[in-house]
């Protein structure tokens, strides 16, 4: 089990500690850090810790970020699996791995050691996020995912980007650049996977471990996919994820068309596609009324045309679901973290990560095709 961090926010020294940590800052820088989250001590807060004004960085939650590679590339992380299978001769040993050759390392050999599914859940974020709400949301996706014997994923990549600290509608707008800037970042790690992935098993003595890898995106999290997406060159694109998982998205509705070059590439990147909305999104109607041009948001209102996707992409109607789980005003009203907030989103998510048949999915109505309605 391992929980990483990969952001591209601003690296501070606190007073008084000794290590480098995230800032809350709200301003990218154009690098991306790797970070691991330890678990090993962790004690769930009481509601006085959780009061205090030193409830901050690692007083939520341990990380370490990872050092910064000494050499591009993954020929040393292939020299040191080679030479712990006493394969190849070499001084090198994992403490001399930094960056994604630690992290790509850590996560093939764990992934490796196992016949049961170890699967890898990349989130995104949505917006209003500082660093201290990511740690915070960190601890509740390791116990919604990774804890659950329901999901088959045990380690997490939380992309941190530095969305604003305030829910202030014209925040949105300067959210809305940094999920773009950040979307540059995750490009950057999906070259680095594919790299790392022709590096190490061009050799014949290392395998593919089988495990799979999924991405899910929550709310403007899915502008920073899109992102990455514009930037995606098709020529490039390798079949690396298993499901993608699009909830609440706060992006236009004809993201699937041609004209927008975006999510119409995920199906090259992608086994499978669902997109989980709700009709009664509080949050993606003021986004479309206030900051969008009135254009509809998929996370709403569902895709414009995805009619030659329509085997690979799966719409979810989230809209009927009970909030039983996490109640209260925001989410009654919201209406926009059913994956949180709900029971029943939940179990349907972790049948699609299993990669379930969309028809035998439990607890869903089949409305056509590829539409679906999730039922009491």
């Amino acid at each position: 089990m391992a929980v990483y961090i990969l952001s591209n926010r601003k690296i501070v020294r606190h007073k008084g500690e000794r290590m480098d940590s995230f800032s809350n800052d709200e301003y990218s820088i154009p690098n991306f850090r790797i970070a691991k989250c330890n678990f090993d001590n962790y004690k769930e807060p009481t509601a006085q810790a959780r009061k205090k004004k030193d409830y901050t960085n690692r007083n939520i939650l341990d990380y370490k970020l990872f050092s910064e590679p000494e050499k591009q590339g993954y020929q040393e992380v292939l020299d040191v699996l080679l030479s712990e299978k006493g394969i190849k001769k070499s001084s090198l040993t994992v403490n001399n791995l930094g960056g994604t050759q630690r992290m790509f390392y850590e996560l093939y050999k764990n992934m490796s050691s196992t016949k049961d599914r170890s699967d890898v859940l990349i989130f995104i974020h949505g917006y209003a996020y500082t660093f201290d709400d990511e740690l915070k949301a960190m601890i509740d996706l390791k116990k919604l995912f990774i804890d659950n014997p329901l999901s088959p994923v045990e380690h997490i990549l939380f992309v941190s980007w530095p969305a604003s600290s305030s829910i202030v509608p014209m925040t949105y707008f300067d959210d809305k650049a940094s999920s773009i800037n950040s979307g540059t970042s995750l490009l950057r790690l999906f070259y680095f996977y594919t790299q790392f992935l022709k590096d190490i098993f061009s050799n014949r003595d290392l395998t593919p471990c089988n495990q799979r890898i999924h991405i899910m995106a929550h709310s403007l999290g899915n502008r920073v996919l899109q992102s990455m997406l514009y930037s995606l060159k098709r020529e490039n694109i390798l079949r690396v994820i298993d499901q993608v998982i699009l909830l609440n998205a706060d992006v236009s509705y004809k993201v699937f068309e041609d004209s927008e070059d975006s999510f119409n590439k995920l199906p090259l990147l992608a086994n499978r596609i669902s997109v989980y909305l709700n009709r009664q999104d509080l949050i993606l109607g003021i986004s479309q009324f206030t900051k969008n041009i009135l254009t509809p948001r998929l996370g709403k209102n569902g895709p414009s045309d995805i009619e030659q996707y329509k085997d690979i992409v799966s719409i979810i109607d989230c809209t009927f679901v009970k909030d039983d789980i996490l109640s209260g005003l925001k989410f009654e009203i919201g209406n926009h973290w059913g994956y949180l907030s709900s029971s029943q989103v939940q179990n349907d998510i972790f049948q699609n990560l299993y990669g379930i048949d969309r028809n035998l999915i439990t607890n869903r109505v089949k409305n056509n095709e590829n539409i679906f309605t999730i039922i009491s």
